[in-house]
């Protein structure tokens, strides 16, 4: 089920990326060859809108779009449209392509998918606060039935080890029949002065479990601990207009904080002093869609709006074959006055995607190494 569920919030992602950049393309005026559901081959055409055939395809991973002109190699162009594509090409205005227009144009229409995502993030947070959002106490909105929840679970600790996870509440701490105050500050100490096991009493969505930890040295300087942090949480449940303030409000404060951390680690990598083991990739993801799922319907709606913030980050990064690549070679020209030529901006484009395929490898091993 998990697996399913990672299935449709990634193409739910990707298609609502894909339609940014086809609502933007139409409205100045660019032919879009088509809007693809899946990829192919195709199953059949769906419809036809704004000149655009919408079409359902066998592979169901996310969604393309076929916008004429983007690619600038023409011989590209004339395989996609078939042997008579030579007259076809002639015989449309040059109006229509992506080539055609201005560099302002081109860079609204690569910017679109990624304020797509972002909007798509938004109203996921919006709906969150209308359902009830589990948020900070001090988070500065009213807040119902707060309590003491795990929200780091360090990899490889005695916590880890036992089973606890992100969103699990903390119902009960106790040691040798001592019971512990359930505020963060007062389960820190009482687990930093257990020599003996703790036991954990925990909720996670609709059920409760008891874990006994045994805490350790080294995971914290110079006193004992389990591997988590933990903060006071509650449910913020706003009407729909200040739902909809406070969801734009989460989203920006979230995407700045992200493209912050993002840019941390790559300049971490720059200097080689870049640690991988906190990546993610596919295999880990689909564990941690089914953490949210086992939680309830409203920490996967936070879970996906928080991939859509990062998806719309990483698709601005300058790297070949990103939509961030697309507008530095728009920089380029736009400053030497000059057209990047086809052959380059394949080889380019080719060498980009194939670095990519390698990093997701390379992070999807080590998701399984994690598992296993």
């Amino acid at each position: 089920m998990s697996v399913i569920i990672f299935i449709i919030i990634l193409s739910a992602l990707i298609i609502v990326h894909e339609f940014g950049h086809f609502l933007v393309a139409k409205k100045f005026g660019i032919r879009v060859d088509e809007f693809g559901l899946g990829f192919p081959p195709r199953i059949k055409k769906l419809f036809t809108w704004k000149g655009t055939p919408f079409t359902l395809n066998w592979l169901p991973f996310g969604g393309f779009v076929k916008i004429f002109g983007e690619n600038p190699e023409e011989s590209s162009q004339l395989g996609q449209l078939g042997g008579s594509a030579s007259k076809y090409l002639e015989a449309q205005p040059p109006s229509e392509s992506f080539q055609s227009k201005n560099k302002a144009i081109q860079s609204a229409v690569l910017v679109s998918g990624v304020v797509g995502n972002f909007i798509f993030a938004w109203l996921l947070f919006s709906l969150g606060f209308i359902i009830g959002l589990p948020a900070p106490a001090d988070f500065s909105l009213p807040v119902e039935n707060p309590h003491t929840v795990i929200t780091t679970v360090l990899p490889a600790t005695p916590a880890a080890i036992a089973g606890l996870k992100s969103g699990d509440v903390i119902l009960a701490l106790s040691r040798d029949g001592v019971h512990s105050e359930l505020t963060p500050e007062a389960a820190s100490l009482f687990i930093a002065e257990s020599v003996a096991p703790v036991t954990f009493i925990v909720e996670r969505g609709q059920s409760i479990s008891t874990k006994v930890i045994v805490p350790q040295e080294g995971i914290v300087t110079d006193k004992l601990a389990v591997g988590i942090s933990m903060d006071v949480i509650g449910i913020a449940k706003l009407p729909p207009h200040e739902a909809l303030w406070y969801g734009l409000k989460t989203t920006s404060e979230l995407t700045i904080l992200t493209g912050q951390a993002i840019i941390i680690f790559i300049t971490q990598a720059l200097g080689g002093v870049a640690d991988i083991s906190g990546l993610t990739g596919p295999v880990g993801i689909v564990g941690m869609v089914g953490d949210a799922r086992e939680l309830g319907l409203v920490y996967l709606l936070t879970f996906t709006a928080l991939i859509s913030i990062n998806l719309s980050i990483i698709n601005l990064l300058p790297f070949p074959a990103l939509d961030g690549g697309r507008l530095f070679f728009i920089l380029i020209e736009a400053i030497t006055r000059k057209r990047i030529s086809s052959k380059v901006f394949n080889i380019v484009n080719t060498a980009g995607f194939a670095l990519l395929i390698l990093l997701m490898l390379l992070i999807t091993i080590q998701d399984l190494r994690n598992i296993f």
